[in-house]
């Protein structure tokens, strides 16, 4: 599930942070599995780190204004 930046730009900060939070530990998690050899879709993890940097710039978007 790739989200949009609209999406997130109408959350508040500690809501944000909280969704960074379980995006790393997916994040994580995939990274686990690709070293073990059970993940079938890599590109999953590129689809994550995306999620990553647009939570991120709403948040500092948030935090510049």
């Amino acid at each position: 599930m790739k989200m949009k930046f609209i999406e997130l730009k109408d959350k508040d900060i500690n809501e944000l942070k909280s969704m960074l939070k379980e995006k790393k530990a997916e994040l994580f998690k995939l990274r686990l599995e690709l070293k073990t050899m059970q993940l079938t879709n890599p590109s999953q993890i590129a689809v994550v780190r995306k999620d990553i940097a647009r939570i991120n710039t709403a948040i500092s978007a948030k935090e510049n204004s």
